[in-house]
């Protein structure tokens, strides 16, 4: 049975390290946010950095194990370091799309989403890609990259789709 990946990328207005308060308020909220998209039904896995414990800086020097090396789209043009990196990006499992769709729009991420734009810049760019990958099979954060891109340079299609232009397993339109 095949599961549903999911990549989600942002460019935040200021640096992660930035101590304001906005900045602050959004980075606070992330765990809580993580908690309980993870007791979500229908939630399989997210992408986690093994080694955040052993003082991996930022997202690009972690290591994701399985997840592959990090990777952010072309369009990203912030920095890298831990002083100047700023976005958020997430990859996960589902076991289809009204689960991952009822996850993002209730509960602590549904407040979160609403507070987007103090947080996110307006890039024009797709913030969230979905295509269906094979039962075992783990998405790496360049599957999702490459989806992402190719959503923006498409549009929707069986190979990358939104919420609102969406395809079951078999490319068929939902």
């Amino acid at each position: 049975m095949p599961h549903l990946a999911l990549y989600t990328f942002g460019v935040l207005k200021s640096p992660l390290a930035d101590p304001a308060r906005l900045t602050r308020e959004f980075h606070e909220s992330g765990d809580a946010v993580y908690r309980e998209i993870g007791q979500h039904p229908g939630y399989i896995a997210r992408a986690e950095a093994a080694d955040h414990s052993l003082g991996a800086r930022t997202d690009f020097d972690s290591d994701w194990g399985e997840w592959g090396e990090f990777a952010v789209p072309a369009w990203y043009g912030k920095g890298r370091t831990a002083e100047t990196v700023a976005l958020a990006a997430t990859l996960s499992l589902w076991t289809d799309l009204r689960s991952a769709f009822d996850s993002v729009y209730t509960g602590l991420h549904r407040a979160a989403l609403n507070r987007r734009y103090d947080w996110f810049e307006r890039t024009g760019h797709p913030g969230h890609v979905f295509w269906w990958v094979t039962d075992g099979t783990i998405p790496t954060w360049q599957d999702g990259v490459a989806r992402l891109e190719h959503l923006h340079d498409h549009g929707s299609a069986p190979y990358a789709f939104t919420f609102h232009h969406s395809f079951d397993p078999g490319g068929t339109p939902e």
